[in-house]
């Protein structure tokens, strides 16, 4: 059994790695699992088979649910010498929230691949001599700059970090329930109940990371975009003479002037199709929503047998057809390649086709750094000119409602009565049925709540079960 689990082992480990060293897969818990066991070590793993290259995660799919509040305390005063002391049960403490928090520090949402669910702490009961229970902690999830936190039902956009340090309270704790010396009045000195805590907000959400940049870098691959980024700015991204060797977007600050600069990001490349997944697809087109400026690189050269002027069209379909708004970003051409046989010709094609309708084109070669200045300085001038706020083509912020405590369903099913709700269920945790005045509280809280006369509208009788939240009830007046 042991030479069979071994020689499975070992066949399961061969193919990973050969989906890692052709680029199949994305997930890396396996890897990570073996690395904390001590069968390969992940450090000499990565840099054998490039894994850092392609472990870029921009989207997260994950739940998060706020503490619940601690219950009030029933307990009373008993002290020497003080035979009447009354009510002396504390409150519970509030349950923990759980806080995204925007992180310039962080760059992936690799920390949510692996863990999905997360608890805010809960609150503590009540204690005696009117304590308040302690509250909750807090949690804070850090994300990167330019997160979409999307609720994961209707893909709706809950809120965009897209500034440092912004926060947002995605799952709100419950509030602490009330303890029995809340309760007591004139009439009612001595309440032998009290309330429970609220639970806590749970939802599930996606993570979807748009990079802040604002120029972006798009064309065929490889047409030079990485090398053109690592020329301009201090970036350093893998550059190779073949298709695909960027599979990761990649930013870099370029200096124009003394306090003038911009963010450039590099897309991956985009081939025909891009807009339906085809080649890294809808994984980097999003990535260009937030840039003001496109910088549209061709192979003037034609060196891969492709014609400049259909390349041209063929990506701004692309562009299009994902989203129409793409389209009307303002793009200026570096026809990249100069330096090679065949450019100059290609060159003239270039602009009698595009200059008359108004696109600026700008020769480059990447290999000798001619043009490049002038494709810097266009850019700096065209960004100037564009309006940057960052924003994305989701949809719009949905409205969601806060506080669904107070929510009470009545309704007729198979002819039993039913109450339902989180108030109703919060109420008959805090009923104590062996005592009158616990009873008496109930009862005036749902006829206060309107629970009684929706029963009447629905045709309720005396001696009609009534179902309250699983427990039965006899209806009487």
């Amino acid at each position: 059994m042991v030479s069979l689990f071994y020689v499975n082992f070992c066949k399961q480990l061969s193919s990973i790695k050969y989906s890692l060293r052709n680029k199949i897969i994305k997930d890396y818990y396996i890897i990570d699992r073996l690395d904390k066991i001590g069968i390969i070590n992940l450090l000499d793993f990565n840099k054998e088979y490039e894994v850092d290259d392609i472990m870029f995660i921009d989207v997260a799919k994950i739940r998060v649910k706020g503490g619940k509040g601690g219950d009030g305390a029933v307990a009373w005063r008993r002290e020497k010498y003080e035979p009447s002391g009354g009510p002396y049960g504390g409150d519970g403490g509030n349950g923990g929230s759980v806080i995204l928090k925007a992180d310039e520090g962080i760059r992936t949402l690799m920390d949510f691949r692996y863990k999905r669910v997360y608890n805010a702490e809960n609150g503590e009961n009540g204690r005696t001599k009117k304590q308040f229970g302690r509250s909750g902690k807090d949690i804070v999830l850090r994300v990167p700059v330019g997160t979409l936190v999307k609720d994961a039902k209707t893909g709706g956009v809950i809120v965009d970090l897209k500034e440092k340090d912004q926060t947002y309270v995605i799952a709100k704790g419950g509030r602490g329930g009330r303890g029995n010396a809340r309760f007591a009045t004139p009439t009612r000195q001595a309440p032998n109940f009290a309330e429970a805590g609220t639970k806590g907000e749970e939802r599930e959400i996606i993570l979807e990371l748009k990079l802040l940049a604002d120029v972006g870098l798009i064309g065929f691959p490889n047409v030079g975009k990485s090398t053109i980024l690592s020329i301009l700015s201090a970036a350093k991204p893998k550059i190779a003479n073949y298709h695909f060797t960027t599979l990761k977007p990649n930013l870099g600050v370029v200096r124009v002037a003394e306090e003038k600069s911009f963010v450039l990001a590099d897309i991956p490349g985009l081939i025909e199709g891009a807009h339906q997944g085809a080649g890294l697809g809808h994984d980097f087109l999003k990535h260009i929503e937030r840039t003001s400026v496109l910088i549209h690189v061709l192979d003037i050269s034609g060196s891969e047998g492709r014609d400049p002027v259909e390349d041209f069209y063929k990506i701004n379909e692309e562009l299009a057809k994902y989203n129409e708004k793409l389209s009307h970003k303002p793009q200026i051409i570096a026809a990249n390649k100069m330096d090679l046989p065949g450019a100059d010709e290609c060159l003239e094609k270039l602009k009698a086709e595009l200059e008359p309708k108004g696109y600026k084109i700008y020769p480059v070669s990447a290999a000798t750094l001619e043009g490049i200045d002038e494709l810097k300085y266009a850019a700096w001038n065209l960004l100037m000119d564009a309006e940057n706020t960052y924003e994305t083509f989701d949809e719009e912020h949905i409205h969601y409602d806060e506080d669904t405590e107070e929510d009470v369903i009545v309704r007729v099913e198979d002819g039993a009565y039913i109450v339902e709700g989180n108030f109703v269920e919060r109420l008959l945790n805090s009923v104590n049925f062996d005592d009158v005045d616990s009873l008496r509280y109930f009862q005036d809280m749902i006829r206060k709540k309107g629970i009684i006369d929706e029963l009447k509208k629905l045709g309720v009788e005396e001696g009609d079960s009534v179902f309250i939240c699983g427990y039965e009830f006899e209806f009487f007046e």
